[in-house]
Protein backbone atom coordinates (compact mmCIF):
# COMPACT_ATOMS: atom_id res chain seq x y z
CA UNK A 1 0.00 0.00 0.00
CA UNK A 2 3.14 2.25 0.34
CA UNK A 3 2.73 5.49 -2.08
CA UNK A 4 -1.28 5.27 -1.98
CA UNK A 5 -2.86 8.18 -1.50
CA UNK A 6 -4.52 8.41 1.87
CA UNK A 7 -8.41 8.89 0.44
CA UNK A 8 -7.21 5.67 -1.08
CA UNK A 9 -5.60 3.87 2.07
CA UNK A 10 -9.06 4.68 4.12
CA UNK A 11 -11.61 3.58 1.72
CA UNK A 12 -9.67 0.26 1.55
CA UNK A 13 -10.08 -0.03 5.06
CA UNK A 14 -13.38 0.81 5.79
CA UNK A 15 -14.16 -2.15 2.61
CA UNK A 16 -12.43 -4.91 4.36
CA UNK A 17 -14.34 -4.60 7.55
CA UNK A 18 -17.58 -4.88 5.17
CA UNK A 19 -15.58 -7.75 3.01
CA UNK A 20 -14.85 -9.79 6.28
CA UNK A 21 -18.58 -9.91 7.61
CA UNK A 22 -19.39 -12.30 4.99
CA UNK A 23 -16.78 -14.45 6.53
CA UNK A 24 -18.71 -17.39 8.63
CA UNK A 25 -17.56 -16.88 12.20
CA UNK A 26 -14.64 -17.46 13.77
CA UNK A 27 -14.28 -20.54 16.51
CA UNK A 28 -10.74 -18.83 17.95
CA UNK A 29 -8.21 -17.03 17.52
CA UNK A 30 -6.23 -20.41 16.06
CA UNK A 31 -8.31 -20.23 13.40
CA UNK A 32 -6.22 -17.86 11.83
CA UNK A 33 -2.42 -16.88 11.46
CA UNK A 34 -1.46 -13.84 13.06
CA UNK A 35 1.55 -12.86 10.39
CA UNK A 36 -1.26 -13.33 7.22
CA UNK A 37 -3.04 -10.54 9.20
CA UNK A 38 -0.26 -8.45 9.87
CA UNK A 39 3.24 -8.09 7.91
CA UNK A 40 4.35 -5.85 11.12
CA UNK A 41 4.74 -7.72 14.47
CA UNK A 42 8.23 -7.97 14.08
CA UNK A 43 8.33 -4.56 14.65
CA UNK A 44 9.07 -5.57 18.19
CA UNK A 45 11.85 -7.43 16.91
CA UNK A 46 13.81 -4.14 15.52
CA UNK A 47 16.65 -2.79 17.79
CA UNK A 48 16.99 1.06 18.25
CA UNK A 49 19.01 1.60 15.10
CA UNK A 50 16.56 -0.33 12.87
CA UNK A 51 13.82 1.30 14.54
CA UNK A 52 15.21 4.51 13.70
CA UNK A 53 16.48 3.74 10.09
CA UNK A 54 13.09 2.64 9.83
CA UNK A 55 11.83 6.12 10.74
CA UNK A 56 9.84 4.66 13.56
CA UNK A 57 9.51 5.95 16.83
CA UNK A 58 8.22 5.08 20.29
CA UNK A 59 5.81 7.61 22.49
CA UNK A 60 4.93 6.35 26.09
CA UNK A 61 1.96 8.32 27.26
CA UNK A 62 1.62 6.37 30.13
CA UNK A 63 -0.07 3.43 32.35
CA UNK A 64 -3.19 1.96 32.00
CA UNK A 65 -5.14 0.53 34.84
CA UNK A 66 -6.98 -2.88 34.77
CA UNK A 67 -8.12 -3.88 37.70
CA UNK A 68 -10.18 -6.48 36.48
CA UNK A 69 -7.62 -7.67 33.33
CA UNK A 70 -10.60 -6.94 30.90
CA UNK A 71 -9.21 -5.31 28.10
CA UNK A 72 -11.54 -3.22 25.83
CA UNK A 73 -10.06 -1.70 22.59
CA UNK A 74 -12.52 0.68 20.90
CA UNK A 75 -13.67 3.60 18.82
CA UNK A 76 -14.92 5.47 22.48
CA UNK A 77 -17.26 7.53 20.43
CA UNK A 78 -19.27 4.51 19.51
CA UNK A 79 -21.99 3.33 22.68
CA UNK A 80 -23.34 0.31 23.68
CA UNK A 81 -22.53 -3.10 21.74
CA UNK A 82 -19.55 -1.15 20.20
CA UNK A 83 -17.29 -1.62 23.36
CA UNK A 84 -16.61 -5.47 23.86
CA UNK A 85 -13.75 -6.74 25.55
CA UNK A 86 -11.47 -8.75 24.12
CA UNK A 87 -11.77 -12.78 25.09
CA UNK A 88 -8.17 -13.21 27.08
CA UNK A 89 -7.52 -11.67 30.08
CA UNK A 90 -4.35 -10.52 31.55
CA UNK A 91 -3.09 -10.20 35.58
CA UNK A 92 -5.47 -7.08 36.66
CA UNK A 93 -2.19 -4.20 37.26
CA UNK A 94 -0.92 -1.00 36.03
CA UNK A 95 0.42 -1.70 32.84
CA UNK A 96 2.46 1.30 30.19
CA UNK A 97 0.79 2.23 27.57
CA UNK A 98 3.11 2.82 24.23
CA UNK A 99 2.18 4.14 20.49
CA UNK A 100 4.31 3.67 17.71
CA UNK A 101 4.71 6.40 15.20
CA UNK A 102 5.65 6.80 11.68
CA UNK A 103 4.90 9.02 8.63
CA UNK A 104 3.87 11.44 11.22
CA UNK A 105 0.65 9.10 12.28
CA UNK A 106 0.04 6.64 15.27
CA UNK A 107 0.81 3.62 13.80
CA UNK A 108 0.19 0.93 16.14
CA UNK A 109 -1.13 0.91 19.62
CA UNK A 110 0.59 -1.23 22.44
CA UNK A 111 -0.09 -2.55 25.96
CA UNK A 112 3.31 -4.04 27.39
CA UNK A 113 2.63 -6.78 30.01
CA UNK A 114 5.82 -8.43 30.34
CA UNK A 115 9.54 -7.86 29.25
CA UNK A 116 11.33 -9.80 26.26
CA UNK A 117 10.13 -11.11 22.97
CA UNK A 118 7.24 -12.95 22.29
CA UNK A 119 7.64 -16.43 21.14
CA UNK A 120 4.69 -16.30 19.25
CA UNK A 121 1.23 -14.33 18.26
CA UNK A 122 -2.20 -14.86 18.39
CA UNK A 123 -4.98 -12.87 16.88
CA UNK A 124 -7.26 -10.79 19.75
CA UNK A 125 -10.58 -11.71 19.98
CA UNK A 126 -13.21 -10.36 21.32
CA UNK A 127 -15.35 -11.77 24.13
CA UNK A 128 -18.65 -13.44 22.02
CA UNK A 129 -21.07 -12.79 24.63
CA UNK A 130 -23.91 -11.24 22.23
CA UNK A 131 -25.11 -11.22 19.00
CA UNK A 132 -22.61 -9.73 16.67
CA UNK A 133 -23.86 -6.83 14.43
CA UNK A 134 -21.72 -8.42 11.69
CA UNK A 135 -19.83 -11.50 11.67
CA UNK A 136 -16.55 -9.42 12.00
CA UNK A 137 -16.85 -8.01 15.33
CA UNK A 138 -15.41 -10.61 17.22
CA UNK A 139 -12.06 -9.99 15.09
CA UNK A 140 -11.61 -6.48 15.02
CA UNK A 141 -13.42 -2.91 16.55
CA UNK A 142 -14.69 -0.22 13.72
CA UNK A 143 -14.19 3.53 13.88
CA UNK A 144 -15.88 6.37 12.62
CA UNK A 145 -14.22 9.12 14.35
CA UNK A 146 -10.58 8.78 13.58
CA UNK A 147 -9.67 7.86 17.22
CA UNK A 148 -9.85 5.18 20.05
CA UNK A 149 -8.80 3.77 23.28
CA UNK A 150 -7.88 1.28 25.47
CA UNK A 151 -9.73 1.07 29.01
CA UNK A 152 -10.57 -1.75 31.79
CA UNK A 153 -14.36 -3.40 31.09
CA UNK A 154 -15.01 -1.77 34.52
CA UNK A 155 -14.85 1.71 33.33
CA UNK A 156 -18.58 0.88 31.67
CA UNK A 157 -20.24 0.39 34.95
CA UNK A 158 -17.61 2.94 36.75
CA UNK A 159 -21.09 5.32 36.18
CA UNK A 160 -24.39 5.02 36.97
CA UNK A 161 -25.71 6.92 34.24
CA UNK A 162 -25.02 5.57 30.80
CA UNK A 163 -24.91 8.84 29.39
CA UNK A 164 -22.78 10.39 31.42
CA UNK A 165 -19.80 7.72 30.09
CA UNK A 166 -20.92 8.57 26.58
CA UNK A 167 -20.54 12.32 27.17
CA UNK A 168 -17.81 11.91 29.38
CA UNK A 169 -15.56 9.35 26.65
CA UNK A 170 -16.84 12.19 23.63
CA UNK A 171 -15.87 15.37 25.59
CA UNK A 172 -12.14 13.43 26.13
CA UNK A 173 -12.08 12.36 22.31
CA UNK A 174 -13.29 15.53 20.98
CA UNK A 175 -10.74 17.25 23.26
CA UNK A 176 -7.61 15.15 22.11
CA UNK A 177 -4.33 16.06 20.69
CA UNK A 178 -3.45 13.06 19.34
CA UNK A 179 -3.19 11.39 22.18
CA UNK A 180 -3.35 11.24 26.00
CA UNK A 181 -4.39 9.51 29.26
CA UNK A 182 -7.35 10.33 31.11
CA UNK A 183 -8.96 10.08 34.66
CA UNK A 184 -13.17 9.49 34.45
CA UNK A 185 -13.01 10.48 38.30
CA UNK A 186 -11.01 12.60 40.76
CA UNK A 187 -9.14 10.60 43.38
CA UNK A 188 -9.63 7.15 41.18
CA UNK A 189 -6.74 5.81 39.74
CA UNK A 190 -9.18 4.28 36.83
CA UNK A 191 -8.18 5.96 33.67
CA UNK A 192 -8.56 5.90 29.97
CA UNK A 193 -6.29 5.80 27.23
CA UNK A 194 -7.14 7.43 23.62
CA UNK A 195 -4.95 7.95 20.58
CA UNK A 196 -5.28 8.97 16.97
CA UNK A 197 -5.69 6.10 14.17
CA UNK A 198 -3.16 5.96 11.64
CA UNK A 199 -5.24 7.38 9.02
CA UNK A 200 -8.69 7.40 10.29
CA UNK A 201 -11.66 5.53 10.07
CA UNK A 202 -11.65 1.87 9.43
CA UNK A 203 -11.82 -1.86 10.65
CA UNK A 204 -8.71 -2.49 13.13
CA UNK A 205 -7.46 -5.84 14.39
CA UNK A 206 -5.40 -6.07 17.48
CA UNK A 207 -2.98 -9.22 18.45
CA UNK A 208 -1.61 -11.43 21.49
CA UNK A 209 2.41 -11.32 21.48
CA UNK A 210 2.41 -14.32 23.71
CA UNK A 211 5.40 -15.90 25.48
CA UNK A 212 6.63 -19.77 25.70
CA UNK A 213 4.11 -20.45 28.89
CA UNK A 214 1.35 -18.87 26.35
CA UNK A 215 1.36 -15.82 28.77
CA UNK A 216 1.02 -12.24 27.27
CA UNK A 217 4.04 -9.55 26.98
CA UNK A 218 2.20 -7.03 24.34
CA UNK A 219 -0.99 -6.46 23.15
CA UNK A 220 -0.65 -4.39 19.86
CA UNK A 221 -3.18 -2.62 17.53
CA UNK A 222 -2.09 -2.22 13.89
CA UNK A 223 -3.72 0.88 12.46
CA UNK A 224 -1.75 -0.25 9.10
CA UNK A 225 0.39 2.79 8.54
CA UNK A 226 3.35 0.64 8.56
CA UNK A 227 4.32 -2.60 6.23
CA UNK A 228 6.51 -5.05 6.57
CA UNK A 229 7.19 -3.26 9.80
CA UNK A 230 8.50 -0.53 7.96
CA UNK A 231 7.66 3.39 8.40
CA UNK A 232 9.11 4.75 5.33
CA UNK A 233 6.74 5.40 2.36
CA UNK A 234 7.14 4.40 -1.11
CA UNK A 235 10.91 3.79 -2.28
CA UNK A 236 12.32 4.78 0.81
CA UNK A 237 11.43 1.51 2.52
CA UNK A 238 13.70 -1.72 1.57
Amino acid sequence: MSGWPHIVRRFFQRGLAWFFSDLPPVASSNDWEAAEISSNLGVFALSDAEMAERKITVIKIGDLELPTGEIIACDPLITGLGRPAFSRKVEPGRYPVMLLQAQGRIAAAVLRFGSGLPARWELATFASDRPPVYESEFLEFIVDDAVASFMDKSVLTLMSDQEELDEYLADVACSLDRFGIDNPIAGNPLNVAMFDTGFGDGGYRSFWGLNTAGEPLVLMTDFEVLENADGREGDQAS
